[in-house]
């Protein structure tokens, strides 16, 4: 169980331009029918094409009513798609995580989690400990936070398609090239997560707490605020602000590296011939500072949801 939850914070992580074929969907065509699939999009018309931005959020709840196969037709129909970064994880990664796992998943000597937190934060994290029957003294703060996450609200079961793996799968099917924004080294990962104390990771627990204090309806609401574009009620949803206060996101090196990959990706598709469709993390997107801000103070001329 330990270990599981720990690959679920891995999992969060993850343009050949080709020459037109003969009677291809026009660009707008595939734009409608991406944007008839429900998921918040922008669009970028360059001189040589256009890049379409599906802003993803993981672990869409089924009552979510977003229409995965639009965003199939949509792909297949498309130049290239670009996906998020993916650890590249070796079998020597794989051994270094099941020989060293208590450095992921305790805290250091003897310490326990009274000692990082101030007494009512302490008091709170006793309360959900007790709530959920988990003893959280000794564990350490990452791992708590994706335990509450997904015992106090159930957020990553009874899901729907991601549009990442729709688009990867549809991407397969028809053979439309297909790139990763980047290939980390799993090592690298791994190393990022290994040394930061336990602090860093305080702002995800707390924010974890909150998260599951405001109750399981946030999960719902969620989905349902991304579905009808409320962008900026998204990003401030107490689940997605947790998921934003936690590694790999909040890590002042991955998280920036992982910033700075899609600007520069996207940068690239605007010099390409036809559609490029990439999948981004909302929160990498829409948050201020972020993707969006970024390709706007570059002058890209966005059509799409209000961000902020």
């Amino acid at each position: 169980m330990k270990k599981s939850a720990l690959m679920l914070g891995l999992a969060a992580l993850a343009a050949t331009p080709l020459a037109a074929q003969d009677n291809a969907p026009s660009e707008n065509s595939i734009v409608v029918t991406a944007q008839r699939s429900g998921a918040p999009m922008w669009v970028i018309d360059t001189p040589s094409g256009t890049i379409i931005l599906v802003g993803e959020i993981r672990a869409i709840p089924e009552t979510t009513p977003w229409q995965p196969d639009r965003l199939r037709e949509a792909t297949a129909e498309a130049d290239r798609v670009i996906l998020g970064a993916r650890p590249k994880v070796s079998p020597g990664d794989v051994l270094r995580l099941m020989f060293s796992g208590s450095k992921f998943t305790k805290l250091p000597d003897k310490t326990v989690a009274s000692d990082y937190l101030p007494p009512r934060e302490w008091a709170r994290l006793q309360a959900i400990g007790e709530a959920n029957k988990d003893d959280y003294a000794r564990q350490s703060f990452l791992l708590t936070a994706f335990q509450m996450l997904r015992k106090g609200l159930r957020f990553n079961r009874d899901t729907t398609d991601d549009a990442s793996d729709v688009v990867r799968k549809a991407a397969d099917k028809a053979k439309v090239p297909t790139t990763r924004a980047a290939t980390l080294r799993g090592e690298d990962v791994l190393d990022t997560l290994a040394e930061a104390p336990p602090s860093a990771h305080v702002p995800c627990m707390i924010a974890a707490m909150d998260a599951v204090e405001a109750g399981p309806e946030i999960v719902e609401q969620r989905g349902a605020d991304w579905r009808r574009y409320a962008i900026p009620a998204v990003m401030a949803n107490p689940l997605e602000v947790a998921l934003g206060q936690c590694w790999p996101w909040a890590d002042d090196l991955l998280g920036s590296e992982l910033r700075g990959i899609w600007v520069d990706r996207i940068s690239e598709a605007s010099a390409a011939t036809g559609t490029t469709l990439a999948v981004v993390p909302l929160r990498v997107l829409a948050e201020d500072g972020g993707v969006l801000d970024q390709l706007d103070a570059r002058g890209f001329d966005i059509a799409g949801p209000a961000w902020k």
